[in-house]
């Protein structure tokens, strides 16, 4: 396996694990090695612009890559504590030196109707860094179509990673660059803001707590309290009529 085939693995297999964690795993503490190609910029000349093509992914987004419409990994892992499983399948290719992997990680609904968003989407940043030994170095709240997501740095001795992720309905998108730092990526920008959705799903939301039910419990629980307790002193007080009816 090529070293940006087992990087492409290891960061999808990473992200999709420590997303269904909703961000509870810790980094992985092992040895990092570089898999990032050294290319020499000879002459000090300018690093050509990259030349990118549209992939129209048959799951229904399209994303700039470069070179010949790379193929499909598809795979699946089971999510921790749970009898279902999540499907991945990820797009990768390799120019000058540098990486650009897009994955999209299909939960089930159910699932993510349990987690928030944010803890999805740092779950998997988070399992990245831990992957590649790295420090996360910048993160921001950011948006696509309305859906939410977050771009980020991270710094490592695997390389500089630069990326983006959005939750889109039950499904997150990882766009990821790894590159040398002392080389650069020129073409990162282009390729982690050229993700189009096509026909996208609603949004899932987190079911709201039921403010009722805690509300007529907890009004329940205050009104049985004063009633024993306002029975207590009412029937501990002395009777008004029978004082009245001693004092004559």
């Amino acid at each position: 396996m090529s070293p940006l085939s087992r990087l492409v693995a290891s960061l999808a297999t990473l992200s999709l694990i420590a997303a269904a964690c909703a961000g509870q795993q810790k980094p992985d503490n092992r040895e990092a090695t570089s898999t990032i190609e050294e290319v020499a910029n000879e002459g000090g000349e300018e690093t050509p612009a990259v030349a990118f093509n549209v992939l129209e992914a048959p799951e229904g987004f399209t994303v700039k890559l470069p070179g010949p419409p790379p193929q499909a990994q598809r795979s699946e892992a089971a999510l921790p504590k749970r009898t279902d499983k999540a499907t991945l399948v990820t797009y990768a290719a390799n120019e000058g030196g540098v990486s650009y992997i897009v994955n999209a990680v299909d939960y089930p609904e159910a699932f993510v109707a349990t987690v928030p968003a944010e803890a999805l989407i740092n779950g998997g940043i988070q399992g990245i860094a831990g992957q590649v030994g790295g420090e996360l170095k910048s993160s921001e709240d950011i948006t696509l179509d309305g859906y939410p997501g977050k771009a980020y740095m991270l710094a490592s001795p695997s390389g500089e990673v630069k990326g983006r992720s959005f939750l889109v309905g039950p499904r997150v998108y990882n766009l990821i660059t790894v590159y040398n730092a002392g080389i650069g990526a020129p073409g990162a920008d282009e390729f982690l803001t050229s993700l189009t959705l096509v026909n996208p799903p609603p949004k899932i939301e987190l079911p709201e707590p039921d403010a009722g039910t805690d509300a007529g419990t907890a009004d329940a629980a205050d009104g049985t309290g004063a009633a024993v307790e306002g029975g207590e002193d009412a029937g501990s007080a002395p009777d008004a009529g029978a004082r009245r009816r001693r004092a004559k």
